[in-house]
Formats: C-alpha cells, structure tokens, sequence
C-alpha cells in the first residue's frame, strides 16, 4: 500500500499533469512542485500553446512555485516530473537550488545526463525512476500517435 505523502504519490500527481498536456497535444511530460508535503505548484508542457520552445512542465512549475512562495529559491522543495528534465531544465533547477528532484522515465535523447551529473546544485539529492513505466508508456502512445 502506498503511502499517502510518497513520491510515488506525488510522481502520480505529475502524471496527471501529463495526461492534459497529452489531451492538450503537447508532449506529455507533467510536473508538480512541493513543500512541506503540499504541492504549490504544477504544470506541464505548453510549448505547442505559447510557441515557445522554453516552455517545458518544469520551467512553468519553477516559476509558478517561486511565486507562490515569494522568493527564487527552492531548496526546502521538491520537484517532481515524469521524464528526465532536459539540460535548459536542469540548469534553471540548479539556480532554483531546488532540495531534491524526482523524475519518471529517462529522456535517452536530450537527459541532461547525457551532459552529467554536474548541472544540478550540488545540494540537490535526486531520485529517478519512480513511477518509470507510466511515464514511458504515455510517451510512447504520444508520439505512435504522432506516426499515424
């Protein structure tokens, strides 16, 4: 049985946000942003809507829980994402000084771990993984739809 504040739990928010960003033709990658077990912020790609090619689950999600908590700084949250932020997204994350992040399936194109490890703060404590097969599975029937 699952937990009720696991990041399983959170990573299944995430995935909701996906599943819009699918129905809303974006690529489906989906976020959440929490602290203290709450989530303050969520997003996902809107790329496709707003023609701007920065306009990634985690960019809107950094932006909209800095708001919420009134400061650039999120080192008392996690981040959560269905698929490995991208290097822009891990380089936004490293100047959030977000606490911790927890991605879905690997992005085996454009990871920013293809780059290294060395693009998040130091601080930063990562989780990948979690929740892995839904993520990938969304993606995959995203872009076989794309083929059609």
């Amino acid at each position: 049985m699952e937990q009720l504040f696991s990041d399983e739990y959170f990573m299944r928010k995430a995935l909701e946000e996906a599943r819009n960003a699918f129905d809303e033709d974006e690529v489906p990658v989906g976020c959440v942003v929490v602290c203290q077990n709450r989530i303050i912020a969520r997003s996902h790609n809107f790329t496709e809507r707003l023609n701007d090619v920065t306009a990634h689950a985690e960019m809107q999600a950094i932006t909209a829980a800095a708001n919420q908590l009134g400061g650039k700084y999120l080192n008392e949250c996690v981040l959560y994402v269905t698929v490995e932020p991208c290097v822009m997204c891990a380089g936004a994350l490293n100047w959030s000084q977000i606490g911790k992040i927890v991605w879905g399936a690997r992005d085996e194109k454009r990871g920013y771990t293809n780059v290294g490890q060395n693009l998040l703060h130091p601080k930063t404590v990562v989780r990948s993984g979690v929740l892995e097969k839904e993520a990938a599975e969304l993606m995959k029937q995203f872009f076989a739809r794309k083929r059609i």
